[in-house]
């Protein structure tokens, strides 16, 4: 049996990662500190005996017994609120915790793949964004924390790859969405999704004529399954090339919920993407991958989701007390 380790276990995408993986035959070792990953998303695995979680935060020496044939590194603040609130945290995680991991995986001779993202491209200057466009990144603004942990953790995972030998692979997520997504963590679907559930007009930023590109989890996690398999260590986007504009998908929030409520309008925050669209003809031609589910079918999967919350789910803030980890 296989063994793998999967940073950031109890996290949106962690946790999908988790099942995937014990479903496909492996032993999985899940690991999380809980600064933004919720128990809950693992609840139904704990009694697995596939499954194995550690509490730890992967910033600090990371001691592991026995083999280890992969690592997923998906520990990481993912959201605006969350990595603007714990700057220090999100650049340590891409920093330190990525070097702990990649000594792991070169003392384990395991293959490591982390988990980057297409705000490594910052406000692109290239439509749609390819592997090979550098970006348009602010380093000193208030997302480079999150933008460059993400460039740092791509240049030592390559630098390892290089100089050590280590097996890498590096996977460029663009914005997924599904079930298990926090309520209220800055997000466009989850922050769109709970003020229509709550019946509070929808907030957009600037004018709306910005675009993303939604990917359903399944989708994502069939892709980074595809890519960890692979030969390829360079980066591979894998996301939804479907374009919309933020404007248009709140009128489908608006549809796809049956509220009646406004699209309501505040100041663009600074440095956030006007465009935001994946090439994917790499992923296409390395993996034989593409996405399979449309926006309609993965965003009602996604309502049923959120409608099924508790009241106090609904409600409460999402905002948590990071106070104890500013400062590490």
């Amino acid at each position: 049996m296989k063994k793998i380790l999967i940073t950031g276990a109890a996290g949106f995408l962690g946790s999908h990662l988790c099942d995937r993986f014990i479903k496909e035959g492996y032993k999985v070792i899940g690991m999380d500190n809980f600064i933004t990953g919720d128990k809950k998303n693992i609840e139904h695995l704990l009694n697995n005996s596939n499954f194995e979680f550690i509490d730890h935060d992967v910033t600090e020496y990371i001691k592991f017994e026995g083999s280890l044939d992969y690592i997923l590194h998906f520990a990481s603040p993912a959201s605006p609120i969350d990595y603007l609130k714990i700057p220090i945290q999100t650049l340590k995680v891409g920093s330190l915790g990525t070097h702990n991991l990649l000594g792991l995986a070169k003392a384990k001779n395991s293959r490591m793949l982390i988990a980057s993202t297409s705000e490594i491209y910052g406000d692109p200057l290239v439509h749609p964004q390819t592997e090979d466009y550098y970006g348009n990144v602010n380093t000193i603004g208030p997302r480079g924390v999150y933008d460059e942990a993400k460039r740092f953790q791509e240049s030592i995972t390559m630098a390892y790859h290089r100089f050590h030998g280590v097996e890498t692979r590096i996977v460029r997520i663009f914005n997924t969405y599904g079930p298990r997504m926090r309520l209220n963590d800055g997000r466009v679907i989850p922050a769109f999704m709970g003020q229509a559930l709550r019946g509070e007009d929808l907030t957009v930023f600037g004018d709306g004529s910005q675009t993303r590109s939604f990917c359903y989890v399944d989708d994502e996690v069939e892709g980074i399954y595809r890519l960890l398999l692979s030969d390829y260590a360079e980066p591979v986007n894998i996301g939804n090339p479907h374009e919309i504009t933020i404007k248009d998908f709140a009128e489908e929030i608006i549809k796809l919920t049956g509220t009646t409520q406004k699209i309501i309008y505040k100041d663009l925050p600074v440095n956030d993407p006007m465009q935001r669209q994946p090439d994917i003809s790499l992923a296409k031609k390395l993996l034989g991958w593409e996405p399979k589910v449309g926006r309609e079918e993965g965003m009602k999967i996604t309502f049923e989701y959120f409608k099924n919350l508790t009241e106090e789910e609904l409600h409460k803030s999402e905002h948590k007390d990071f106070t104890g980890f500013i400062n590490k």
